[in-house]
């Protein structure tokens, strides 16, 4: 039998807030079979959100209020719940940014720009002020911040494993000063010869497919399903359903195949490094 494992309520907004549907649950004897009976959800799902890990939407809180007959109060509640759980990230990301820390596998495809898990902070900043030119000086640390807390991951020696794949033109064509990229690249390089992360590049003219447009996230978890995620300049998408994340994830095996081996790509790194830096030496 399974322990059962305890809420803490204080933790935060999510937190609390699954412990309370925990306890409506309980109270009207529900199994979480029987509360989400009649849903489109999965009571993995559900019970992700008594523990504070997920976010719930709209539909099952109404569901959820239905059943028990709380009264309306859960989807009352889902807006602080979600700005709560936002913090700094956009709202579409939000649940990824959560995910990531319980992933044992983290696997990623950037075609266009240094992933978030890796930048640095210059690079971060130039982003955040590319795509939000109105925010506030407080609202861009705000999220420089919250980027930085994410590659807190790597602190931890063996989880998660952490396997990128970076398109050659990331690492040749600068959004930063030179020095800055050489700063960024330099960064890769490190946490790549510590063997803390797997890095592959690549090449110019290695084969492309449709959906090497779009970066691409695909995670693993002990207990959970994996999921793949991808995204636009203000848009975001996870996939959960088994059959499209076994697609993506063939895909990026074959584009894994496609690129340099990690003691090629690591080399190409630090020699693109040094040119970015030789640049600022010399303009």
């Amino acid at each position: 039998m399974a322990t059962r494992k305890e809420i803490d309520g204080a933790a935060g907004v999510p937190q609390f807030y699954g412990k309370e549907l925990r306890f409506q649950r309980e109270q009207a004897g529900l199994t979480l079979e029987k509360l989400v009976e009649g849903s489109f959800f999965g009571v993995t799902y559900l019970s992700e959100i008594e523990h504070g890990h997920r976010r719930m939407p709209a539909e099952l809180a109404r569901h959820v209020d239905r059943v028990p007959e709380t009264d309306g109060f859960f989807e009352r509640r889902c807006e602080d719940v979600r700005k709560a759980r936002q913090g700094a990230h956009a709202a579409f990301f939000t649940n990824i940014a959560e995910a990531e820390t319980r992933a044992t596998c983290i696997h990623e495809w950037s075609g266009t720009l240094i992933p978030g898990l890796l930048q640095t902070r210059a690079y971060a900043h130039n982003i955040i002020r590319s795509t939000h030119p109105l925010d506030s000086p407080e609202e861009v640390e705000a999220k420089i911040a919250a980027r930085m807390q994410r590659a807190r991951l790597f602190e931890n020696p063996k989880r998660p494993e952490y396997w990128v794949v970076l398109h050659e033109s990331v690492v040749h064509h600068s959004i930063v000063a030179p020095v800055d990229m050489a700063e960024q690249l330099e960064h890769i390089a490190a946490l790549a010869q510590s063997g803390r992360i797997v890095l592959q590049i690549l090449p110019w003219n290695g084969p492309t497919r449709a959906f090497t447009e779009l970066p691409m996230f695909h995670m693993e978890f002990d207990s959970e399903p994996p999921i793949v995620y991808t995204e636009g300049a203000y848009h975001g998408q996870t996939i959960d359903d088994p059959a499209l994340v076994m697609q993506y994830r063939k895909a990026y095996d074959r584009l894994r195949a496609a690129a340099s081996p990690p003691e090629a790509s690591l080399a190409l790194i630090r020699e693109a490094a040094e040119e970015h830096r030789h640049g600022h030496d010399h303009p």
